[in-house]
């Protein structure tokens, strides 16, 4: 979410100057969103019978949340790939190549049982979470540059995440890959378009309501999370402490090196810190979607956690990042 941009806990003002109300509400979103996360978590844990047959409810909470996002989406934001197509591209990729593979080791480092490895590695494949894009804004980071990679990435979510979980994790567990195409396709893509479109037919009536949408994403995702952890609770009791060293060590390894691949290609700061937000946080809702809906509900756990731990993170960096120069 930048600033104009929704995310997995809200929407945020946009690259230029920002609307202060969209601004001020984004700030509170993500501020809140890691405690709304862990209360839901907490009540997942303890209070899991009214939930567990919920399931049913996950994918239509994602749709909702990336509907959200394609009202806050405008056609120039998909200028900067024209314009300077390098960073988009070096983001786009990495988002595809290191966070799998990090995945994997990291799966492989612990020795994850299937259920749990298939989880973390599909968190991996998952598009860039756009959270991402406030996270940014807040970091001093190159927003514009945000908004086009999340972009990208979640409109070639349908095609990378099910080929790259079908090569990754079909180790682990069979995967279909065309069924899960369909599904992103359904959950992602339709929900962002019809968004993108509403948001050029209808641009008064949609800003209108961008002050609200960072707490229906964030009501959504902390629903989602709720329901995952309630039919996995006793799976958490069983393997918590080694759930949260696999999705600290990926997260933590996508942030380090996104902003090496920034460096190394000798992109500005504020590119590099952008390249490490976006590389580092995932769509991790829509992970814990399909791993729920594919594999199981043990397998949707990394997902959850990734969740809260990448908003607690991402907060975190941002703080640091905001009180030092980009120059």
């Amino acid at each position: 979410m930048s600033p104009k941009h929704t995310t997995e806990a809200g929407a945020a003002p946009q690259g230029a100057p920002p609307t202060s109300a969209a601004d001020r509400t984004a700030k509170v979103a993500v501020t809140l969103f890691p405690i709304l996360i862990i209360a839901g978590g907490v009540v997942g844990l303890f209070a899991p019978a009214p939930f567990v047959d919920l399931a049913f409810l996950i994918n239509p909470l994602l749709m909702v949340i990336m509907f959200g996002m394609g009202l806050t989406l405008t056609f120039p934001d998909f200028a900067l790939v024209a314009r300077h197509p390098l960073p988009v591209l070096l983001g786009v990729v990495a988002q595809f190549v290191v966070m799998p593979l990090v995945g994997l080791l990291v799966s492989v480092a612990l020795g994850l049982s299937p259920a749990l490895a298939a989880g973390v590695i599909l968190v991996g494949c998952a598009p860039g979470g756009t959270a991402s894009n406030v996270v940014t804004y807040l970091a001093r980071g190159n927003v514009a540059l945000s908004v086009a990679m999340t972009s990208v990435s979640t409109l070639l979510a349908p095609v990378f995440t099910p080929l790259l979980t079908l090569w990754l994790a079909g180790q682990y567990l069979p995967v279909d890959a065309g069924s899960m195409a369909w599904s992103i396709v359904q959950i992602v893509l339709i929900p962002v378009l019809l968004g993108l479109v509403l948001r050029a037919v209808v641009p008064r009536a949609v800003d209108a309501v961008l002050p609200v949408l960072p707490w229906v994403s964030v009501l959504a995702i902390s629903f989602v999370v709720v329901v995952v952890v309630a039919r996995s609770a006793e799976a958490i009791f069983a393997a918590g402490l080694l759930i949260l060293l696999a999705v600290v060590l990926h997260n933590g390894a996508g942030l380090a090196l996104g902003y090496g691949i920034g460096r190394l290609f000798r992109q500005p700061v504020a590119s590099r810190r952008t390249m490490a937000v976006e590389i580092g946080m995932q769509n991790s809702g829509l992970a814990s979607g399909l791993a729920a809906q594919y594999f199981s509900p043990e397998s949707a756990l990394p997902g959850a956690v990734f969740s809260v731990w990448h908003n607690v993170s991402g907060a975190l960096i941002a703080a640091y990042w905001r009180r030092r120069s980009t120059d």
